[in-house]
């Protein structure tokens, strides 16, 4: 019998919890950044890995673009659909596993925000296979824009500290963190409320990168162009040096 991982259980019934966290009230200037980044091309087809709710998809169609959203739990989707329905907009989200997409060469541009997938699995190898499979989705001279977890932020400060500073009230709340230095995950047990009012307590890994790595995971894959900034929630900025004060870091990888 298949057991349900982490990631799975969590996004069973979170839809409407998820749109109240504190770290996904950043759409608009990340949508800023990203169309910068798109130099306002409209006719840029895009792909939304791990889109969750929709939040980021659903921005950039109101602003013009065609976009593509995916992910893994249908939940997370049907919230997504009923918010597009809801702002009378067009928007195909697909429910897919990201380390097995079934496009090729289609998409001018992906984005993969907010731990959209990468770098929740439970193996290295599963989180590569992700990097793998948006790359295979984009068109020769693709971008590739996302966001990941930090690896230099947890060598100089907590991260259950972090978590707990930026909780709000009703927010999921991150508690037992142990830092595996050899492996570079963040063991925790995660405890909130979903869409029904249930109380809920999950055991979570995830694993955190250092800049070299993402390099090197791109590198092989032959990206021709990779850069590396701080992540800001809300405000990506070009500006940005990553250093150890950031928790996320915005990656730009452009295809050769």
């Amino acid at each position: 019998m298949n057991t349900k991982q982490w990631y799975e259980s969590l996004f069973e019934n979170y839809g409407r919890t998820y749109d109240k966290e504190c770290f996904t009230q950043g759409t608009i200037g990340e949508c800023d950044f990203l169309e910068k980044e798109f130099q306002f091309d409209k006719s840029l087809r895009i792909l939304d890995v791990g889109c969750g709710t929709g939040r980021h998809a659903i921005e950039l169609t109101k602003r013009g673009y065609s976009v593509t959203g995916v992910d893994l739990s249908e939940s997370q989707l049907a919230r997504a659909r009923e918010k597009a329905v809801e702002q009378n907009l067009r928007i195909e989200f697909q429910r897919h596993d990201a380390r097995n997409l079934p496009f090729n060469g289609e998409f001018d541009a992906a984005i993969m925000l907010c731990e959209g997938g990468f770098p929740l699995m439970e193996t290295d190898e599963m989180n590569f296979r992700i990097l793998k499979n948006v790359t295979r989705s984009l068109k020769d001279r693709g971008m590739f824009i996302f966001t990941t977890l930090n690896g230099l932020f947890p060598l100089f400060h907590s991260v259950e500290a972090f978590c707990a500073e930026a909780k709000q009230e009703g927010n999921a709340a991150y508690k037992n963190n142990t830092f595996d230095l050899m492996t570079f995950r963040d063991f925790n047990i995660t405890e909130f409320e979903d869409d029904s009012g249930n109380k809920k307590t999950l055991s979570c890994n995830e694993r955190y990168y250092v800049p070299s790595e993402i390099t090197w995971l791109l590198k092989t894959l032959g990206y021709a162009s990779i850069e590396i900034f701080g992540a800001k929630l809300g405000a990506y900025s070009r500006d940005d040096r990553l250093t150890p004060e950031d928790f996320e870091m915005l990656v730009i990888g452009h295809k050769p």
